[in-house]
């Protein structure tokens, strides 16, 4: 069963968010067939520990709007790898770095991705990311 419609829109609030600040590279994907637990991880990247502190406040706050309460929350005060615990979406904010270093893409390969809106992934509106393509190219 695919990911809920609200999952959906709370990753794509989520993702918007994530992007006003500036965060690179932003996925989701539907990990609903292989989790009971959640629907939906959104993953983005920041260059440096103040930019990932800055996303999650962000996310936070757009997510607490759209009616979504955090039910957990690791790693901030580390601000190197930031996992939010929604429920039906968890948002994951990491290092640059560390993003590649554990390749979460790579590790959920076989889920599909989550449409997100184009201006989310930094892309134009006549420059859809291709398959496997996570966006932030200018």
């Amino acid at each position: 069963m695919p990911a809920t419609q609200r999952a959906t829109e709370l990753a794509i609030v989520a993702a918007r968010a994530a992007s006003d600040l500036k965060a690179e590279e932003i996925i989701a994907l539907d990990v609903s067939e292989q989790l009971v637990l959640t629907d939906v991880f959104l993953i983005a990247s920041a260059s440096n520990e103040r930019q990932v502190v800055a996303i999650v406040d962000a996310v936070e706050e757009a997510m607490h709007k759209a009616g979504a309460k955090a039910l957990r929350r690791e790693g901030k005060s580390e601000a190197r790898w930031v996992l939010i615990d929604f429920g039906d979406v968890v948002v994951h904010v990491q290092h640059s770095e560390d993003r590649v270093y554990y390749a979460l893409e790579r590790l959920w390969k076989d889920c599909p991705v989550v449409e997100l809106p184009a201006d989310v992934h930094g892309t134009t509106a006549d420059a859809e990311p291709t398959d496997g393509e996570a966006g932030g190219q200018e």
